[in-house]
């Protein structure tokens, strides 16, 4: 089953210095940190800002396609974890019928803030990112898991672009 999620914020990892998108549901209960590359990070918080780029990013560009052919995103879901890699589906509708895209978690993610459409993980991806190590010993992923879990908002800061 798949959990609505929502962003946390978008922070650097304290360990690494990567940038680090941080899903949570509306509970609070389930934390998914999810690791990002510079140029997708910026594009989330580009989107997270509300700052407009004088043209079209990537993100951008792709919304525009698929409003042009009528399309419209209706979710995105994480849907694997595997050695340490998440993999997300870009749900959509054209035509009346739903259809998906493979994309990075990332990808996905900005483009969903651009489509205004929810954001789910399935529950089987929170629990295998909470025991794996995600290029880390163990107890570091568990200090890091919990110290997300605590972590208010206003603690995260911007994340620099």
């Amino acid at each position: 089953m798949a959990i609505k999620m929502t962003i946390k914020g978008l922070m650097s990892d304290p360990i690494t210095k990567n940038p680090i998108i941080v899903l949570k549901d509306p509970d609070g209960e389930a934390v998914l940190p999810i690791w990002v590359g510079l140029f997708e990070a910026t594009a989330i918080a580009a989107e997270m800002e509300k700052s407009p780029s004088p043209r079209p990013m990537t993100h951008d560009l792709l919304k525009n396609v698929i409003d042009h052919l009528k399309a419209r995103v209706t979710r995105i879901v994480v849907t694997d974890l595997k050695e340490n890699t998440f993999y997300a589906l870009i749900h959509f509708i054209q035509d009346g019928k739903e259809n998906t895209l493979d994309a990075r978690p990332s990808d996905a993610i900005a483009l969903a803030l651009r489509a205004e459409a929810p954001i789910f993980v399935e529950e089987e991806v929170i629990s295998r990112a909470r025991n794996s190590d995600t290029n880390r010993d163990a107890g570091d992923a568990e200090r890091l898991r919990q110290w997300l879990e605590k972590l208010d908002p206003d603690d995260m800061g911007k994340y620099e672009m």
